[in-house]
C-alpha cells in the first residue's frame, strides 16, 4: 500500500490530524515524565528501613507532679514493659526514626580543626536499644550497660563508645572495617566505635545523609520520656493498648501522652510522596484516555466522510482486510508523527524539571517504552472505526452517489 495517498488524505483534514498528533505528543511527554517521577517516589517509599518496623511502637510520657522522679520512673517503666508477655524488648530513645524530627551532629576522624566534619543523625538509647529497633549488627557488639549515662540536663559531654551504621563508617573512614577506631565530636572529645549496624534509615526522608546513623549510650533527661517497644510478630496492636493502660495506672506522677506505631510516622513522612504518586497516576490515566478518545473521534470522522470512497474501493475489488490496513496504517503514520514530536517534548520537560526542581534526568528507557505504548494505544483506538469502515458494503456506498 502506498504512503502518498494516505498522506494526501490526511492533509485534506490537516487541522484534525495536527491536533491529534499534538495531543499524542503532549501525552507522551507528560506521561513519560510522570511515570518516571512515580517510579522514583515508589522506590523512595519502598526503601527498606533496616528496622523491625512492623512490630515496633513508641510510647511518650510526661512527668508533671512535683514528686515525679525521672530516673526511677524510667527504671520502673522499662521493667514493666519488658516483663509484659509478647514484648521482645524495650529501650529509651530520644527521637523516632522516619518521623521527620530528630537530632543530628557532626563527627570527624581527628581532633584537628582541619579534619572534615561528617554529619550524622544520632539516637540516644540504652543497652537494649539496638535490639528494640530490630537493626542488624554485623560487627562488634551492642552498647554496654555500664557506659549508659543518665543525663539530668543539657550538657556537652561526649560518650565513651558508640555504634554506627556502615554508611556512616564509610563516610568517616572510607571503609566499614572500623571497629576500635575513635570518632571525635566538634569539641574534640572522642568515642570508640564498638559496633557496626548494617543499615538503618534516620529521621528525615529527604536528607541525602539519611543512612548515616550514630548511637549514643544516653538516657535523655526528663520530664519527657520516650520508649521504643518491640513486640513479637502479630502482637503489636494489642500490646499498644495494654501498655498504655498499664503505664497510665503504674505512676500517677506522669501522664502517657500517646502510644503510636512506627507505621504511623512512616505514613506521615511519606504522605507528600504518596499523594504525588496518586495525583500523577490519575492525571496520566485521564490524559491517556482523552488521547485515545481523540484518536477514535478523528478516525470515526474520517470513516464517515469517506463512505463513498470506501464503497468504491470495495466495488473494484478491495477486500475488508485492505480497508482495515489502510486506516490502521493511516493512524500509525499519525501516531508516529506525534511520538516523534513527543520524544523531543519529553526530554525538554525533563530538562526543565531537572533545572527547576533538581529531579533526576529522564531515562531513555521510559521514552522508548512510552513511544511503544503510544503506538499500541493508537492502533487499539482506531481498531473499532477501522473495522466499521471495512464492513461498509459496496451497495450501500453506491447509493450515496
Amino acid at each position: 500500500m502506498e504512503i502518498r495517498p494516505i498522506l494526501s488524505a490526511m492533509l485534506r483534514n490537516k487541522t484534525g490530524a495536527i491536533l491529534v498528533a499534538l495531543q499524542i505528543a503532549i501525552t507522551l511527554a507528560v506521561t513519560t515524565n510522570a511515570l518516571f517521577i512515580i517510579n522514583q517516589r515508589l522506590d523512595k517509599i519502598g526503601r527498606p528501613s533496616g528496622m523491625d518496623t512492623a512490630n515496633i511502637f513508641f510510647v511518650q510520657s510526661y512527668g508533671f507532679s512535683p514528686t515525679y522522679n525521672h530516673n526511677v520512673t524510667i527504671q520502673q517503666d522499662l521493667e514493666l514493659i519488658r516483663g509484659t508477655p509478647g514484648v521482645v524488648t524495650a529501650s529509651t530513645i530520644n527521637g523516632i526514626p522516619l518521623s521527620g524530627g530528630g537530632s543530628s551532629s557532626t563527627y570527624s576522624v581527628d581532633a584537628a580543626e582541619s579534619s572534615p566534619d561528617v554529619p550524622g543523625n544520632y539516637y540516644e538509647i540504652d543497652e537494649q536499644g539496638l535490639e528494640a529497633l530490630g537493626v542488624k549488627l554485623v560487627a562488634g557488639r551492642a552498647l554496654s550497660r555500664d557506659v549508659v549515662r543518665h543525663d539530668t540536663g543539657p550538657n556537652s559531654d561526649f560518650v565513651p563508645e558508640i555504634v554506627i551504621t556502615r554508611d556512616m563508617a564509610k563516610a568517616l573512614f572510607g571503609t566499614d572495617a572500623v571497629l576500635g577506631r575513635r570518632v571525635y565530636d566538634n569539641l574534640g572529645q572522642s568515642a570508640a566505635i564498638v559496633g557496626i549496624v548494617d543499615h538503618m534509615l534516620g529521621a528525615w526522608v529527604d536528607w541525602d545523609k539519611l543512612t548515616q546513623i550514630v548511637f549514643h549510650p544516653v538516657v535523655p533527661p526528663g520530664p519527657l520520656s520516650r520508649y521504643i517497644v518491640r513486640a513479637q510478630p502479630g502482637q503489636r496492636d494489642a500490646l499498644m493498648a495494654e501498655l498504655e493502660r498499664k503505664l497510665g495506672e503504674s505512676d500517677r506522677t506522669r501522664v502517657i501522652t500517646w502510644v503510636r506505631s512506627h507505621d504511623h510516622y512512616i505514613e506521615r513522612s511519606y504522605k507528600a510522596d504518596t499523594r504525588m504518586t496518586v495525583l500523577l497516576g490519575v492525571a496520566s490515566l485521564l490524559l491517556i484516555t482523552m488521547t485515545a478518545l481523540g484518536i477514535v473521534g478523528l478516525a470515526s470522522f474520517s470513516v464517515n466522510a469517506r463512505v463513498k470512497q470506501i464503497g468504491t474501493r470495495r466495488a473494484v475489488g478491495a477486500r475488508k482486510l485492505d480497508i482495515l490496513r489502510y486506516f490502521m496504517l493511516e493512524n500509525w503514520l499519525l501516531t508516529t508523527i506525534g511520538v516523534t514530536v513527543g520524544c523531543v517534548f519529553a526530554f525538554m520537560v525533563s530538562y526543565w524539571l531537572n533545572s527547576a526542581f533538581s529531579l533526576p534526568k529522564l531515562g531513555i528507557a521510559y521514552v522508548i517504552a512510552g513511544a511503544i505504548c503510544m503506538w499500541g494505544l493508537g492502533q487499539l483506538a482506531v481498531l473499532i472505526p477501522a473495522r466499521r469502515a471495512a464492513s461498509v458494503p459496496p451497495a450501500v456506498a453506491t447509493r450515496t452517489v
